[in-house]
């Protein structure tokens, strides 16, 4: 980005923020306080409009900034553990709708990166997008197969205007982070580095036709969650195609009352759908918002769910699995001291962590919730708590966790907001029951054989040789430890017979070594000492000596 642009696009962000009343954070730095002065000074300040929220001031800031920002303050709304709740709040209801760009434009990226002519590649082609988001828009079509598909395009130029502004989320951030210990905490560098990466992903449609794979394969025949296949022979970094689905958005609560969906199934669903990714496959669509997820209602007492949009997926280590399920069930049994040590042994926390004090502080967050029916406690809002808790215990966040918070906030809202009445605990229990007996149990032991066994089988050919190479190892090393203990012994012997000659001549040489000392000029500084001293000092050595060889 030459100096002219990034110049131009840093008054640009200055205008917005002061056209929303954010300039006053940039005089609120502790090194900048003394010039606030000028906030008070400035024109634009004299009269100011009736006062809003910080959080709405900071949503529309952004939607003016454009689609980057807009999709930085998406991924900040999921790190709770870093914002104020009312921030956190205002930053989720930003929506990820942009104008679309030309059908043209899209025709030609779609040509290019296929290397062939739109007619060759469908039988029809909508030139009205479906919808239009930040990174892509979306196109219906028809194959010459036949089969309905959707047309994900990416927009042109787009990764230029990415890498551009996050040049200059950087700049602020380090002005940020250098500017006091709020900014220390909030660890913007980090957060960046963070939205970076994720972003940059998702601008690689290669990536999300691998997930959207992945994630078939997993859902195989499965009637809780369903997701489109993807066509590969039309696929490349910038375009995808995929197989198009029908079904009623999740937030349209009245049509799904309207055709007397089974709601209460749909919400266990959701539940098991996020414990069966998250425990079982360990592969997880980690952005299952309500514009991603939609209901085939073929057979409304049987409702189904339909994922899209597979950019962003998770995956957790299998300490980090361990961790989770020790964490989710301490916290279902109100077992504090629990969730504490999964905490301290999972290193989330520094190890020299007092667990006394954090079981204490766990204790005073969750009790309170604990009061309340069953169906009103909110566990995604418990383990948020539970995140700001143990931020001033030096939590260390876990991008992989922020990931799994942030997917286990929307199946737990959608849940509820599908049916009110959604518990939680009793539909994971039996995935948390499973994880324990899996990681414990006899079933454990079985997968693990499994797994191992045909290692054993391929191996089985080489057994024999390998028992032969051991054994003769082992023979050889005897024969070694035989031969190096005769040679010992007879060194041992040679030494006792060889033992006066030895004292002989140490003592000659003590004799030599005193006559050589009283004839220097280093007698003279040792005045204290007689001649006759240091011989029979000398000769007492050579005399323990002998004594020691001689045993």
């Amino acid at each position: 980005m030459n100096f002219v642009n990034q110049t131009l696009r840093m008054i640009e962000i200055n205008r917005v923020l002061i056209r929303h009343g954010l300039d006053d954070l940039f005089y609120s730095l502790p090194k900048l306080k003394k010039f606030r002065f000028i906030y008070h000074l400035s024109p634009w300040n004299w009269k100011k409009k009736k006062p809003i929220s910080r959080g709405e001031q900071i949503r529309l800031a952004l939607e003016d900034l454009g689609p980057v920002f807009v999709k930085l303050g998406q991924m900040l709304s999921t790190r709770r553990d870093m914002l104020d709740e009312e921030i956190a709040n205002e930053l989720a209801k930003l929506q990820d709708n942009v104008p679309p760009f030309s059908t043209q434009l899209a025709r030609k990226i779609i040509q290019t990166e296929l290397e062939r002519p739109i007619n060759e590649i469908f039988k029809t082609f909508e030139d009205k997008p479906l919808a239009s988001a930040s990174i892509a828009q979306v196109h219906a079509a028809v194959l010459h197969s036949g089969e309905s598909v959707v047309v994900k395009v990416v927009r042109p130029e787009i990764e230029d205007t990415i890498r551009h502004d996050i040049e200059l989320m950087y700049l602020m951030a380090k002005v940020l982070q250098y500017s006091g210990n709020t900014g220390k905490r909030l660890r913007p560098v980090e957060v960046v580095e963070e939205y970076e990466k994720t972003i940059i992903d998702e601008l690689d449609l290669l990536r999300e036709a691998a997930n959207a794979g992945q994630l078939r394969r997993n859902f195989k025949d499965s009637k809780d969650l369903y997701i489109p296949e993807v066509f590969w022979n039309h696929c490349a970094k910038k375009v995808i195609v995929m197989e198009r689905i029908y079904g009623v958005p999740s937030g349209d609560i009245a049509q799904l009352n309207a055709t007397a969906t089974n709601m209460k199934r749909l919400a266990e669903r959701g539940v098991e759908i996020f414990f069966t990714q998250v425990f079982t496959h360990n592969f997880f669509h980690a952005d299952m918002h309500p514009g991603n997820i939609f209901v085939d209602i073929t057979n409304p007492e049987d409702p189904t769910y339909i994922a899209v949009d597979f950019g962003i997926v998770g995956t957790l280590t299998p300490d980090d699995q361990r961790y989770l399920a020790d964490n989710f069930h301490a916290f279902f049994n109100r077992d504090y001291k629990g969730v504490a040590e999964a905490h301290i042994a999972s290193g989330w926390v520094p190890p020299d962590t007092n667990p006394n004090e954090f079981e204490s502080a766990i204790r005073t967050v969750c009790e309170p919730i604990f009061q309340l029916p069953l169906k009103d406690i909110s566990y995604g809002k418990l383990l948020l708590r539970l995140f700001q808790t143990a931020r001033r215990f030096n939590m260390e966040v876990q991008p992989q966790l922020v990931l799994l918070q942030k997917t286990l906030l929307n199946i737990e809202g959608l849940g509820r907001e599908v049916y009110p009445d959604l518990d939680l605990w009793q539909t994971a229990k039996p995935f948390l029951q499973r994880r324990v007996d899996q990681q414990f149990g006899f079933s454990s032991l079985l997968k693990a054989a499994k797994s191992e066994f045909p290692k054993l089988i391929e191996q089985s050919p080489y057994i024999p040789v390998m028992i032969n190479e051991i054994v003769h190892h082992i023979h050889k090393q005897k024969l070694n430890q035989q031969s190096e203990s005769q040679q010992l012994e007879q060194l041992r012997d040679e030494i006792k017979q060889n033992n006066k000659s030895v004292i002989i001549t140490l003592t000659g040489a003590t004799l030599l070594i005193v006559a050589t000392l009283s004839s220097t000029a280093l007698m003279p500084a040792m005045d204290s000492l007689s001649s006759n001293s240091w011989i029979l000092g000398l000769s007492g050595i050579s005399l323990i000596l002998y004594s020691l060889l001689g045993r």
